[in-house]
């Protein structure tokens, strides 16, 4: 009888999440590393950029030891559900879709995704002037699906896993244009020596139905306190400054958003 009543005891702590209440001293961040000024690898082979610079500052506010896991894109939401990793910090946008099988935090950054061509290519845009074009964008994101359900039609859409090999395509005339987030198009490929004969065109894609009230850390549904204390440290680099000294070392404008 006392055996049974133990584990009817273990049973209601599981029940109501007593017994795995974590302190969370240290976080498991998953970041791609290949995705720049966001996220890429330095030439020593570490993890750099905007998004780790704000994955190692949410943990400080938390007093959280910050463990850097690189994962490719594809399988980001896959490992966290596999507990590979405790959250994603890697621009990953907040959609009603995501939000079926993760949970996310508050944003933490939002910009608009836009196309990018060749000087010229498209001098007036429009609907009509995409048609036919062969358009590059990453699989499985958010620009991916708005492209396929907007334009799919119209377009030949040609996906790759992550933007560097997007921009190897549209430098040598395979692919007429590429659509991803506009700073990573910017940082990653119009500032470069590369990008001189290539543009932007057409307008700021922020639809809420396809890209979300902006970018946030996914966690799993069950880790909820991971997500609260995650938005409490949100707060806390928001208004000790911070989140805007790592803006200001990769970006001249507000990331953040409205």
């Amino acid at each position: 009888m006392k055996r049974i009543l133990t584990l009817v005891a273990i049973a209601l702590l599981l029940s109501t999440g007593i017994a795995q209440a974590k302190e969370w001293t240290k976080v498991r961040v998953a970041i791609e590393g290949a995705y720049p000024p966001f996220s890429q690898v330095s030439p020593e082979g570490e993890l750099v950029g905007f998004d780790v610079d704000i994955a190692k500052a949410l943990c400080e506010a938390m007093g959280a030891e910050a463990v850097l896991v690189a994962q490719d894109w594809d399988g980001m939401i896959p490992g966290l559900m596999a507990r590979k990793y405790d959250t994603i910090i890697a621009s990953m946008s907040i959609t009603e879709e995501r939000l079926k099988k993760v949970d996310f935090t508050n944003k933490y950054y939002q910009t608009p995704a836009k196309f990018m061509v060749k000087k010229g290519l498209i001098p007036e845009f429009s609907p009509e002037a995409l048609k036919g074009k062969v358009v590059g964008v990453q699989r499985e994101t958010i620009h991916d699906k708005y492209l396929t359900e907007t334009y799919g039609k119209d377009v030949d859409i040609k996906r790759y896993g992550s933007l560097d090999e997007a921009y190897l395509d549209v430098e040598a005339g395979r692919i007429d244009i590429v659509m991803a987030d506009s700073v990573a198009l910017m940082e990653g490929f119009l500032d470069q020596e590369k990008g001189k004969e290539y543009e932007f065109v057409g307008p700021d894609m922020v639809d809420p139905k396809f890209f979300g009230p902006g970018i946030g850390a996914a966690v799993r549904k069950q880790d909820s306190d991971l997500k609260d204390k995650l938005n409490k440290a949100i707060e806390t680099i928001r208004a000790n400054g911070t989140y805007e000294k790592i803006q200001n070392k990769y970006f001249n404008f507000n990331v953040y958003g409205e």
